[in-house]
């Protein structure tokens, strides 16, 4: 591989890094379109285990916006440990390592969840987007806090 094909992996490796981490942080931010616009258009796979498994980015976004964009739902997702792999020009599958926290903001009631996600990716008019996500946690805690920090 010369020197231009290296940078340019590179450069492939650090777009699907940033979409991922682009997706993360909107879901944090309650950022809909943003989180929308991370998944391609079209016949997609979602599937996220008993929240549900999703064919097209509408439905995931609308179960999205029903459960967590509500003022009292803080939500923390922390995406580590990225293998990706390229598998052609335009098509590559990664897996990620997530820690998610949830805090119902009114009630106290908290979760944390830690598990993994199996993505693939595809280039799509100059631009990478998640064709396929399966997230499967491993482990769950589930608790109460007596409050929480001031914003």
């Amino acid at each position: 591989m010369n020197l231009d094909q290296r940078i340019a992996r590179l450069e492939v490796l650090e777009a699907i890094r940033q979409l991922k981490h682009r997706y993360f942080n909107a879901c944090d931010l309650k950022e809909v379109a943003v989180i929308r616009d991370c998944f391609a258009a079209g016949p997609v796979l979602i599937d996220y285990g008993p929240v549900g498994t999703f064919h097209e980015r509408d439905s995931f976004v609308a179960l999205y916006q029903s459960l967590a964009c509500h003022e009292r739902v803080i939500d923390l997702h922390h995406g580590a440990n990225p293998e990706i792999e390229l598998i052609g020009t335009d098509e590559a599958q990664g897996r990620w390592a997530l820690y998610y926290f949830n805090l119902d903001g009114e009630s106290g009631a908290t979760r944390q969840l830690g598990g993994l996600y199996r993505d693939r990716y595809r280039r799509i008019d100059g631009q990478w987007r998640i064709v396929e996500t399966i997230f499967r946690a491993h482990s769950m805690v589930a608790g109460q806090t007596l409050s929480t920090a001031p914003a």
